[in-house]
């Protein structure tokens, strides 16, 4: 079961690093390459413990939806999303914050599980590991930008 885990360091108070985090509209924004929109649950402002959100989007050519419960959350330091639904047989996103001196280290941790057996375990190994961590990084340096600036404050405020 592959494990992807990243770390970001943002110029930014923590507070606004996890809410941009959890914005359902600046989530939307980064992931505009795979024509990702909020069709079900909250879709849009920011998620909070229990509420859920489906995702359709195009990825390797397919529409596919992704339901996910915030299943855990301790505002700023850490939640945690659950997919309910969806294309994997498990797929867990922790989100987890810490701020030194002024600067935010994110730290992302998705577990997951494709389906097919061994088949899947060779998608997984061979092409969706990296997939879902250039997806990863291009959304966390959007958010990285939008809190070291003033952008910020088209999602928050």
């Amino acid at each position: 079961m592959p494990v992807i885990k990243l770390n970001t360091e943002i110029d930014a108070p923590i507070e606004r690093v996890f809410d941009l985090s959890r914005s359902i509209d600046l989530h939307t924004r980064t992931a505009s390459q795979t024509n990702e929109r909020a069709v079900a649950g909250r879709t849009e402002g920011l998620i909070e413990l229990g509420e859920s959100v489906t995702w359709t989007a195009v990825h390797f050519g397919f529409r596919l939806s992704h339901t996910s419960l915030i299943t855990e959350y301790d505002r700023p330091v850490h939640f945690k999303d659950s997919m309910t639904q969806g294309m994997f047989s498990r797929f867990d996103h922790d989100h987890e914050f810490e701020e030194m001196d002024g600067v935010t280290r994110m730290m992302d941790r998705i577990d997951f599980e494709s389906p097919f057996g061994i088949l899947g375990n060779i998608f997984d190994t061979l092409f969706l590991t990296r997939y879902l961590e250039g997806f990863l990084n291009r959304r966390n340096s959007m958010i990285k930008e939008f809190a070291e600036s003033h952008k910020w404050k088209r999602f928050l405020e």
